[in-house]
């Protein structure tokens, strides 16, 4: 096990060095720095623009700016915005927020996939069967925004209407100014309550992908020649599902949300937009893209493929829990 797992460390660490790699050339590509001047009246001397290209490396080859930006992000330093502001801080403070968000979508989604993926294996073609393809495929074809916005507009509007009190928020991860004044579980309480409807748009679409993944790779153990031996040794039906047949069917499962984090990272984008939370996602869009600032957007890519390296790492590793043959692969 120990072997198996400094072997997928040492692989994860050569993957992200060539996305890092990959980062800066799409970046460097698609971004100037410089073009924010391009349209001032009266346009500044070519002197100036001469000065700048010095100034932030841009007269270096290609190769060079890469070793420098990357010896400065592996010493936390991601470069500053074009305001003058240190990235890092800036970035670091807004994962937190996206993190809150992400990480309890997965919770939920996951926990819902595989009891949704379970049942309808083995209540194939019965009506509750039906009824979760049903909801998962309306779910899939749903586009982010508008069921982030019917949440919105006719969820929460309709259940604080019903219980004559704000019991769920659609703006901001928190009420504003309250962490000036509030703090322990009064703050934590009030964030919980922001962090509904965010959470349970990002969740259900991510869930209604994995329960199908989860349904069909449960069928495929149900008719394993493993599960009938089970069934001859005289272990009960709900037994040999859960203790024999789960544990092999959450392998692809394992494989799905290890690859759906980063589809995570970009549902998040527009969560964030339409709940106006200010974590990654608006960042990126805000302070990044719409300010053509490219160590904004530098940092944030790269943030997102850690963690998506990170839960493929993760994943590998869960692969050797839940089966103990792929150890010595």
């Amino acid at each position: 096990m120990l072997f198996f797992a400094v072997r997928r460390i040492l692989g994860s660490v050569l993957v992200l060095l060539g996305s890092s790699f990959l980062v800066f050339a799409l970046c460097a590509a698609s971004f100037d720095p410089l073009s924010r001047y391009y349209t001032l009246q009266p346009r500044p001397p070519e002197a100036f623009f001469e000065n700048m290209r010095e100034e932030l490396g841009l007269n270096d080859n290609f190769f060079v700016r890469y070793w420098n930006w990357l010896t400065g992000v592996l010493t936390g330093d991601f470069g500053e915005t074009i305001n003058g502001t240190p990235v890092a801080d800036q970035l670091f403070q807004r994962l937190g927020v996206t993190a809150r968000l992400i990480g309890a979508a997965v919770i939920i989604a996951v926990i819902l996939a595989i009891v949704v993926g379970v049942i309808g294996a083995v209540r194939q073609y019965k009506p509750i069967d039906y009824f979760f393809t049903f909801v998962a495929y309306l779910l899939i074809a749903l586009p982010t925004f508008w069921f982030a916005a019917l949440l919105k507009e006719f969820v929460a509007v309709g259940i604080n209407d019903a219980l004559g009190r704000q019991v769920l928020f659609t703006l901001g991860e928190e009420t504003a100014a309250l962490g000036l004044y509030a703090d322990g579980w009064e703050l934590w309480s009030d964030r919980l309550a922001h962090l509904v409807l965010p959470t349970i748009s990002l969740a259900l679409l991510s869930f209604a992908a994995w329960s199908r993944f989860q349904r069909a790779a449960m069928l495929d153990v149900l008719g394993s020649d493993y599960m009938r031996l089970a069934r001859a040794k005289g272990l009960t039906y709900r037994r040999t599902v859960v203790k024999h047949g789960l544990r092999n069917a959450l392998i692809p499962l394992t494989t799905v949300v290890a690859l759906g984090i980063g589809t995570l990272f970009g549902g998040a984008i527009i969560t964030e937009q339409v709940f106006v939370w200010n974590g990654m996602g608006r960042y990126l869009l805000e302070n990044g893209i719409g300010a053509n600032d490219i160590n904004v957007v530098l940092g944030w890519l790269l943030v997102s493929a850690v963690f998506v390296v990170l839960f493929n790492l993760i994943a590998d590793l869960l692969y050797a829990v839940l089966d103990p043959r792929i150890r010595l692969s």
